[in-house]
Parts: C-alpha cells; structure tokens; sequence
C-alpha cells in the first residue's frame, strides 16, 4: 500500500496498536499525526505528537484544526470499566462511552468538514461485544455500540467511508499486566482460537490501512480476531 501525500490522524496515541498503525502508515509515505491525552509520552520516531481527550470536545475540536485538511481518521482510544454490574461506578462508565462512542462521534463531527474526497474513517471496537463475559458488560456494549455507529455513519456520512476495527486477544503490551501469567494466558487463546494464535500489533495494523485505503469497503466491520469470536 501507498499512502503517499496522504495525511493521517490516529487518536489513541497510548496504545501499542495505535504506534504501530502511525508508524506503518508513515513508512508508506503519509503525513501521521498520533494523538492522545499525554504528548510527550508518544515516542514514535518521525511522527508528530497532539493532544486529544476524547472526553473534552474542546480538544477534538483544537485537534482538528491543528490537523487542517486530512485523508483518514483513526479512533482507537479507550477507557474500560470491568467489574460485576453491582459494584460498577457511573463515573468509569461515562468514561467508557467517552473513549469508544461519544468521543469518536464528536471527532466525526469536527473532522469530517475536513476530510478529503475518498476519506475515510475507522473506529475501534472489539472482540467483546461478540464474546461478552461475567465482568465485561460495559466493554461488551461499548464495543457493540461502535458497530452500529460505523454503520450510521457511514451513512450519514457518505461518501465519506467509515468501518469497525475489531481486534481480537493481541500482543500489543494491553495484556503485560498479568504478568507472569501473560504467556499462558496467550497459549490457552491460540490453543481456541482457529487461527491457532494471538494477533501482533502488525496484524491490526495493516488490515486498518488496508480497509481505509480500499474505496468500496465501509459500514461493515472487519474483524481481526484470528476467529476468536467463534471460539
């Protein structure tokens, strides 16, 4: 793929994933703007670092102008709020549907009167709203949530093009938290999965700058879970 005099903005700029679509899309020769809620801690050679809180409209807003005319939007923030529904606080919620639905839907509203003729957009959701599971009700919906905003979108949109990234268990740093416990927790997925392994950052990666670049893909989500919703 080239993306050559293409300018592109990735919000999430914390996430291993979001680093490694940036720095991909800056090898195939685009302008990339990674931002996030913390600058100075995006360390990717060559790109530009900005500020955005998917929580502040403000922000995106300022994001948008800083980024002027651009090609592709990238929206891959998060915020989870895990736990049982008895003990879950408003206040992680409301940040969770910030960073995956009303974050995002802000930065289609400022960044859409910017993008170019065969712009696109892709935001994130995730192998939970296809799996949920005891503890992740609000990751699940909003996840799920993402799904049907890219297909309004898409249609509210047009011909803006907007597509659903869904990720499945990837090795991105997301999971060294666990620990020593990270490598079987790996091997028990690839041992489920069809795919018969996890994903790398690469993976999701390439199948986002693939989707953004194609012309007739949108409103439809591309799952990249090696099959782990089907496990």
């Amino acid at each position: 793929m080239s993306f050559e005099g293409k300018r592109l903005v990735v919000v999430g700029g914390g996430s291993g994933i979001a680093r490694r679509i940036a720095a991909d899309a800056d090898a195939a020769g685009a302008e990339v703007i990674l931002a996030g809620r913390n600058p100075a801690r995006i360390d990717v050679p060559g790109i530009r670092a900005a500020f955005a809180d998917l929580g502040d409209e403000s922000s995106l807003k300022a994001l948008a102008a800083e980024a002027g005319e651009l090609d592709y939007l990238v929206s891959l923030a998060g915020a989870p709020a895990n736990g049982p529904v008895t003990e879950l606080e408003r206040e992680a919620v409301t940040r969770a549907f910030d960073a995956k639905v009303i974050g995002p839907l802000m930065l289609a509203k400022h960044f859409a009167p910017r993008l170019r003729d065969g712009g696109a957009i892709a935001l994130f959701s995730g192998v939970a709203a296809w799996r949920p599971a005891p503890g992740r009700t609000v990751m699940a919906t909003t996840n799920g949530a993402v799904a049907f905003l890219a297909q309004a979108l898409a249609v509210d949109l047009a011909p803006i093009r907007v597509v659903a990234i869904s990720p499945g268990i990837v090795d991105s740093g997301a999971w060294d938290r666990l620990g020593a416990g990270k490598d079987d927790f790996f091997r028990r997925t690839a041992e489920t999965n069809p795919a018969r392994r996890v994903g790398a950052a690469a993976d999701v990666a390439t199948a986002t700058l693939q989707a953004l670049a194609n012309p007739f893909v949108t409103g439809t989500v591309l799952h990249v879970d090696g099959g782990g919703r089907l496990a």
